[in-house]
């Protein structure tokens, strides 16, 4: 019997703090009920504190890793993290080129939650050229959605965004010196929507990644794009509610807060 757990693939980064990353993709994919199949992009040296070092994983793994899964397993949906490497974009464009029907969900992680930066102009450059064109949903923190488009006001970095050709732009809040946190959502041309949370107190490893692997994750089970993003933000608010600290850093997400609940 084949069971409800519709696959998505994760590429990410291997966070061995276990905050951010492929964890916290599979915590979150699992905890909507998928099943997670993942392809490691790069090694990292970090704690909850920042990252030390970065290791890429080389191109020609990546595409043989990802080529036999995908051969085996029909993925519903494919959500992008940590690439840290332009050789490794290079790789998942050629993946995903093949797999033109399947919805990607793109974090684009430029930086760590402590500062470190994971990107460079070339990296950037091939992100805009070649994985942009083929994503779904595109989730950049307001800092990424500037470095990503060179501007500074956010509804011109979404528009922009928009032209490069994601279908849709949530650029999140959380960095912008607000008493609340406002997301917003692009599609067709312009700013569609405006979500406002209440800002939580602590800073949080991984958030990025539990926002876009939850959009992920909902669209497999069928959810409309809209939708799925609509709810993806209440469980990553409600994940970030729940964190709790294992380190000297940043706070982990509870991707299963809803097990407390019951």
């Amino acid at each position: 019997m084949i069971a409800n757990y519709p696959a998505v693939l994760s590429f990410s980064g291997h966070d061995p703090s276990g905050g951010a990353g492929v964890q916290a993709d599979i915590e979150t994919l699992v905890s909507h009920q998928c099943h997670a199949v993942s392809v490691i992009t790069a090694l990292t040296e970090q704690d909850t504190q920042n990252v030390k070092k970065l290791i890429p994983q080389t191109p020609d793994n990546i595409i043989n890793q990802a080529m036999t899964l995908m051969a085996d397993i029909p993925v519903k949906a494919i959500k992008i993290g940590l690439i840290g490497h332009p050789d490794t974009a290079l790789a998942i464009h050629k993946i995903i080129n093949k797999h033109p029907t399947t919805p990607i969900i793109f974090d684009p992680i430029l930086a760590a939650g402590g500062g470190a930066d994971l990107s460079d102009d070339r990296l950037i450059s091939t992100i805009n050229n070649f994985l942009l064109p083929q994503t779904t949903v595109l989730t950049p923190n307001s800092a990424e959605a500037r470095k990503l488009t060179g501007l500074d006001d956010l509804n011109e970095c979404g528009l922009s965004l928009l032209e490069k050709g994601c279908q849709y732009v949530l650029i999140t809040g959380s960095h912008e010196a607000t008493p609340e946190v406002s997301n917003l959502l692009f599609h067709n041309g312009n700013c569609c929507e405006t979500y406002t949370w209440n800002r939580l107190p602590y800073s949080y490893h991984g958030s990025g990644c539990t926002l876009a692997a939850s959009i992920a994750a909902l669209i497999a089970r069928g959810l409309s794009i809209f939708d799925a993003i609509s709810e993806a933000q209440e469980y990553t608010w409600n994940a970030l509610n729940a964190a709790y600290q294992t380190g000297k850093g940043q706070h982990n997400p509870n991707r299963f807060f809803w097990v407390d609940d019951e």
